[in-house]
């Protein structure tokens, strides 16, 4: 704690002014390696949610409270949702949504990733709608279609933690 305090004194507090005369005003963001890192998007992500269930209120709090503020390299962001169950990273944004409606069908594609079992829609161009299929309640994530799964592997054992298992 020591180590970061000074750290943070040295890199912001007092003398931290341009004295190198480059005309820096010292307003970059820099980590500890002196590499500049981008500002974080801070504009909200619009989440989509189905009304709140009592199986959502039971179970989806617990989920909430473990998710992590950095997913697979991406911040999380700020959310507007009429739900509190909903959570978001990166730009263009991975959401999740604790408490959807179940997305099996007879025809629906189904995969287990560390344990979990999963449908993945893949049926628009820009998202691929990945839903738990095996939870008490189920648990969305869309992750936008230009990037892996890697989001849904990390999610996993997350979800499998937090809500029992249907």
């Amino acid at each position: 704690m020591v180590v970061a305090l000074l750290v943070v004194v040295n890199v912001f507090g007092p003398g931290s002014e341009d004295t190198s005369g480059s005309g820096d005003d010292g307003s970059a963001v820099a980590e500890v390696d002196g590499q500049p890192v981008s500002p974080r998007d801070e504009s909200p992500v619009e989440v989509a949610t189905p009304p709140i269930t009592p199986e959502a209120d039971a179970a989806c709090p617990a989920l909430m409270s473990q998710l992590p503020l950095e997913l697979v390299g991406d911040p999380s962001r700020r959310v507007d949702s009429d739900s509190p169950y909903a959570y978001a990273w990166g730009d263009p944004a991975t959401t999740l949504v604790c408490g959807v409606d179940p997305a099996l069908q007879p025809d629906s594609f189904v995969v287990t990733v560390t344990g979990l079992s999963w449908t993945v829609d893949t049926s628009d161009a820009t998202v691929n709608v990945w839903t738990t299929t095996d939870r008490t309640v189920p648990v969305q994530v869309r992750i936008p279609a230009s990037t892996d799964g890697a989001a849904a592997t990390a999610l996993g054992p997350i979800i499998t933690a937090a809500i029992p298992a249907a």
